[in-house]
């Protein structure tokens, strides 16, 4: 009597795995998973704008020393990375690895990379003739921000596991727990050495917690090294050696014209170009860092071995969505940079609100050559990748050369969106060509709606309105496009879950 019943269950209980595999393949929940990283993301960034924010208000001096501080780190984080989160995420990723073994030896690799780093970084700053308290505040941010490499690598393996929520939930509770370290001690007058450690305690717990959640959620036979991991140890880093030098590469083009305006014309004009340029760089890290890093370059690795023609579907679909949504994101930063400008820095930053007209298109360069990049290193094109990110440092350094010494601002805002362009032209015109990503019905959407949202601006423009009623009304129409899209996304989830 009981025969039927199972025959039902289980029939019943096979009909829901595939619905969910077909759902899952439809989506991936690449949404869900965004949201959480860009969660933790927007404390993190929410927290440390109102601690620098309330730093330059209490001290000039100390705000400018902290800058310093961060910047040098940020040479630290780049050796710790030494590029090994593309590799390790292929690393992981492969269906027979002893993942203990790789996540050990990459680990070591890195903590003798962020030491190298770390030194360097004590010599430069004693040949520098850095103040004491310089030297004190440079040495504890850089071993703070250092930690963040090694935690890295336990994120990517969370990654792997499609688990970005926890990564999100560490992020975000260390985040709260080093800011708020710090703004207590600032609050207090502590000196800023000590307020400097809350890099340290951020990136510890993120460490701890990226530990603790890898080990519950991926399947490791121990961390354990073994011999023949010491070899792979240094296989590794020779493998990584093209992802150092493209990383190089693009830092370099990314802070030239920053070394060439001081040169050209001081601190002062330096502060003018980079209180925008921080603006509209950190929404495209945003996207770079919490979409594309570490959500769809993971999946781009997998579905390139499992299912080629569902690796095209989710490109075109993740092209399309990154255009859309860049257009307005840089629609606003042109029409608003008035007031973004002034309500975060004040009216003494005159020159950044001009500027930022200019570096808004960074913002679109950026979505699409990010996209095309990790695209080419999920099919194992990272050398031309490397030579397309030279040729684009060369292009830099001859226009930072040329446009700074005759227009320092406006040369600074020229040499980095047309580098920015050219690059991200490259890079996307291979993915076209190699791969046969972009259709032309999505792009034809969006140019659609891109006309009608410039007919509506400088129609309403003209009959001299309220400046918020023709740039709202210019959103309007990528609004109903994203609602579209997001129709035709439940659609596929729904017809899958039929299937």
């Amino acid at each position: 009597m009981d025969v039927m019943p199972k025959k039902s269950s289980r029939a019943a209980s096979q009909k829901s795995s595939k619905g969910a595999k077909a759902q899952a393949k439809g989506s991936y929940g690449i949404f869900s998973k965004f949201i959480h990283l860009v969660g933790a993301q927007t404390i993190r960034d929410i927290l440390h704008t109102a601690f620098m924010i309330y730093l330059a208000r209490l001290s000039a001096s100390d705000y400018g020393e902290f800058m310093v501080a961060f910047s040098l780190a940020s040479i630290i984080l780049f050796l710790g990375e030494f590029g090994l989160n593309q590799p390790l995420v292929a690393a992981l990723s492969k269906k027979y690895s002893n993942k203990g073994d790789i996540l050990a030896q990459y680990s070591i690799l890195k903590s003798c990379l962020l030491f190298a780093g770390w030194i360097g970084v004590f010599l430069f700053i004693f040949i520098q003739g850095y103040t004491p308290g310089l030297k004190n505040l440079v040495l504890v941010i850089s071993a703070g921000v250092g930690l963040e490499a090694l935690a890295s690598s336990f994120f990517v393996a969370i990654r792997v596991e499609g688990r970005q929520d926890l990564e999100g939930r560490i992020r975000a509770v260390s985040s709260i727990l080093g800011y708020g370290y710090a703004l207590t001690l600032l609050a207090l007058g502590a000196a800023p050495h000590w307020i400097a450690l809350f890099k340290v305690i951020e990136n510890t717990s993120n460490l701890l917690g990226g530990v603790w959640m890898a080990l519950r959620n991926t399947s490791f036979a121990g961390l354990a090294l073994k011999r023949k991991s010491l070899a792979r140890t240094w296989a590794a880093a020779k493998g990584g050696t093209v992802y150092v030098l493209m990383a190089l590469a693009a830092i370099l083009y990314n802070k030239a014209n920053v070394y060439f305006l001081q040169n050209a014309a001081g601190p002062v004009k330096v502060a003018q170009y980079s209180a925008t340029w921080e603006l509209v760089d950190g929404i495209a890290i945003l996207v770079s860092n919490q979409l594309l890093k570490s959500i769809l370059y993971p999946l781009f690795v997998k579905l390139w071995k499992q299912d080629k023609s569902e690796f095209k579907r989710v490109a075109d679909d993740s092209y399309r969505w990154l255009i859309g949504l860049s257009l307005p994101v840089m629609f606003v930063l042109f029409v608003e940079s008035d007031r973004i400008i002034g309500a975060i820095y004040g009216q003494a930053y005159a020159d950044s609100m001009w500027m930022q007209k200019y570096l808004a298109p960074t913002v679109l360069f950026a979505f699409i050559h990010n996209m095309s990049a990790y695209l080419m290193m999920s099919r194992g094109k990272e050398r031309l990748l490397l030579a397309i990110y030279v040729s684009g440092l060369a292009f830099n350094l001859a226009l930072c050369a040329t446009l700074i010494p005759i227009m320092p601002l406006l040369g600074s805002c020229l040499a980095m969106t047309l580098t920015k362009g050219v690059v991200a032209a490259a890079t996307t015109g291979y993915c076209m060509a190699a791969f046969g990503v972009i259709e032309f019905k999505s792009l034809k959407r969006i140019g659609l709606a891109l006309a009608i949202g410039a007919g509506l601006y400088f129609g309403l423009t003209a009959l001299s309105l309220p400046r918020e009623i023709p740039e709202c009304c210019a959103i309007i129409p990528f609004l109903f496009l994203i609602k579209r899209w997001l129709k035709e996304i439940k659609r596929q989830q729904s017809q899958a879950g039929l299937g």
